[in-house]
């Protein structure tokens, strides 16, 4: 499954680019993610937990970083993990661009999802949507570490490390889906031209 997202940042292209070098305090800002070891040359041991409604899924597993160019602001990561109750197993290829935007930073990731087990059983829209969600908060408490390591405070402690709520990611998913029904279906009726 490929889902794609995007989003800007309020600051340089290269001031983005060189927190992106920074695997542990990026890992930080993605509500859930929880890097446990640096298993050396760009590879690392970690945990992901996302609650949706009652059931709530943690995997366990590895991250690589595949690809960094620096000249086209491209990251491409490989990450694969099973689920801590034996209930699936999850592998992403995630690839992040960066971009000049006026005078800040849009940021691409497009994320190729492979999912068995448990998680598998929700659809593309709602996994859709709660990547929708978690990039929505990627992005803030990405601002805000990238803002945090220019005063010389700690970027980690400028994100608070939580797992990703299914109350707030269950609502914002459902309301997403809502207003794609509505677009579909409540469009106004126009009467073709004669």
């Amino acid at each position: 499954m490929l889902i794609r997202n995007d989003f800007e940042v309020a600051e340089p292209v290269e001031k983005v680019w060189a927190f992106f070098g920074d695997i542990p305090h990026v890992a930080a800002c993605l509500p859930g993610a929880e890097l446990t070891d640096s298993l050396g040359e760009d590879k690392y041991a970690g945990k992901v937990a996302v609650r949706m409604g009652p059931v709530r899924l943690q995997f366990a597993g590895t991250a690589e970083i595949t690809e960094r160019d620096e000249a086209a602001h491209r990251l491409v990561a490989n990450a694969a993990g099973a689920e801590e109750k034996g209930r699936g197993q999850a592998a992403m290829v995630i690839t992040a661009t960066l971009q000049q935007a006026g005078r800040g930073t849009r940021v691409g990731v497009t994320q190729d999802l492979q999912l068995a087990g448990a998680a598998a059983q929700y659809g593309r829209g709602m996994i859709s949507d709660v990547t929708a969600v978690l990039m929505r908060d990627f992005s803030a408490n990405l601002a805000a570490a990238i803002a945090a390591k220019e005063r010389g405070e700690d970027p980690a402690a400028a994100t608070a490390r939580r797992e990703a709520s299914g109350l707030a990611i269950g609502l914002a998913a459902a309301r997403m889906a809502l207003m794609r029904v509505f677009r579909r279906f409540f469009v106004p009726y126009r009467a073709p031209s004669t």
